[in-house]
């Protein structure tokens, strides 16, 4: 991590710490549980640091709520990205049982739990392949990333190990 933390700050261009977090924060599979820890590394207050990581999460989760299965629909006939698409569908609904069975609930533990293939990205995807009201989703998904941050600020600020 800090060999990548020292390669984003040296191409970052002149970007503030705190968008460097946000802008983490919005990749998939990294998400804010790469980008609490990357503003540990780049020391930033822990208020900051949740703050500018929930709010890069969040900025990608209504696109993807709206848009990712016309998106997928238009991308499946295709040959180069037909397969891609087939795969992150079976990958998304493997992973879905808990949601499908309690969807608010599911889906908020879904994401904030944070281990590797859960989180913000996936919680939308799965909750679009399953059709869940676009309004429950969001919420369940911004509780989740909010119970997420909270988690990652604990491990990464050293407050369980006081």
């Amino acid at each position: 991590m800090n060999s990548f933390v020292q390669w984003f700050s040296a191409h970052m261009g002149g970007l503030s710490p705190q968008a460097a977090v946000t802008i983490i924060s919005m990749l998939p599979v990294i998400e804010l549980r790469g980008g609490i820890p990357f503003a540990r590394m780049l020391k930033l207050p822990l208020a900051q640091a949740i703050g500018f990581s929930l709010l890069g999460n969040i900025i990608p989760i209504p696109f993807i709520l709206l848009f990712i299965n016309k998106i997928f629909d238009w991308l499946r006939p295709t040959k180069h990205f037909g397969k891609l698409v087939r795969r992150l569908e079976a990958r998304a609904m493997n992973k879905s049982g808990g949601v499908s069975r309690a969807e608010f609930w599911g889906l908020v533990a879904f994401v904030g739990i944070p281990l590797p293939g859960t989180g913000g990205w996936t919680g939308a995807l799965v909750a679009a392949l399953l059709k869940v009201d676009i309004k429950k989703a969001f919420a369940a998904i911004l509780l989740g990333i909010a119970i997420a941050a909270t988690i990652m600020g604990f491990i990464s600020y050293g407050i369980f190990h006081m």
